[in-house]
């Protein structure tokens, strides 16, 4: 892929999860021309996502749906979005920040340091995701909402490709997720988390490298949006960074 085709495909990986999770959440879905959007299906703002516009006004008629359901909403804005960003402002979005887009070739995947006792185990049934869901509680996003919300989702979409999902387990007890999402042509690396007291032992790298290595199978490339904490970490794997999404947040 050249540079122009990752972004796309940071940006399309994206749009296609949040979209299938809004969906499994019972969210209303729109998809046209104009806009592309999941709406209602979460108590989170940020998976009650605009992920598409092509109309200044299609800002006023997201508004109206998130009104309508009772819910806090995101617009992600990415390079391909474009509209006018000072009209979401004026409708009361507040930019959150910013998340690196970033990508990597998994064949060249930089190794990280070794850690003793950890373990990779992908998720198969519910009792595996109850422990991936009581990990992520821990110290991701919204903490248990948003664990539990997420964990409900991924019970209903199932545990086949296009999802994978991961808990690490050092000397057997667990310590941090991740999920897979092979979409738009590429593996999207997301819930990556770990425990606030296993931090700074290189788990989150760990786990990372570990779940791209396994989707080396089925696809080329690694992408993910970072947290800027986070961004050293991918960076020294050799992640590189190719855009950004904005996100414009909307708290009802």
């Amino acid at each position: 892929m050249d540079d122009a085709e990752l972004v796309r495909a940071i940006e399309d990986n994206a749009a296609e999860l949040l979209m299938a999770m809004g969906a499994a959440g019972g969210g209303v879905q729109r998809s046209d021309d104009r806009a592309e959007w999941t709406i209602g299906g979460s108590p989170l703002d940020y998976h009650n996502a605009v992920v598409r516009a092509a109309a200044d006004d299609v800002v006023a008629e997201s508004l109206v749906e998130l009104k309508k359901y009772g819910v806090p909403g995101c617009w992600h804005v990415g390079p391909s979005m474009r509209i006018d960003r000072s009209a979401l402002t004026a409708a009361g979005f507040v930019h959150g920040g910013g998340e690196p887009g970033m990508a990597v070739q998994i064949s060249a995947l930089a190794a990280p340091r070794v850690v003793p006792g950890l373990e990779l185990q992908r998720v198969t049934d519910d009792a595996g995701l109850a422990d991936w869901e009581t990990t992520l509680g821990q110290g991701f996003g919204e903490g248990e909402k948003e664990a539990r919300w997420v964990a409900s989702v991924y019970r209903t979409l199932g545990y086949g490709d296009p999802w994978r999902h991961y808990v690490g387990r050092l000397d057997g007890s667990p310590v941090g997720t991740a999920t897979v999402f092979l979409g738009a042509g590429v593996a999207g690396v997301y819930f990556v988390m770990t425990v606030p007291e296993a931090r700074r032992r290189g788990i989150g790298a760990a786990i990372t490298d570990g779940v791209l290595r396994a989707a080396g199978d089925v696809a080329e490339y690694g992408v993910l949006g970072s947290s800027a904490a986070g961004r050293s970490v991918y960076e020294r794997l050799g992640f590189r960074e190719y855009c950004t999404i904005d996100l414009y947040e909307w708290a009802g």
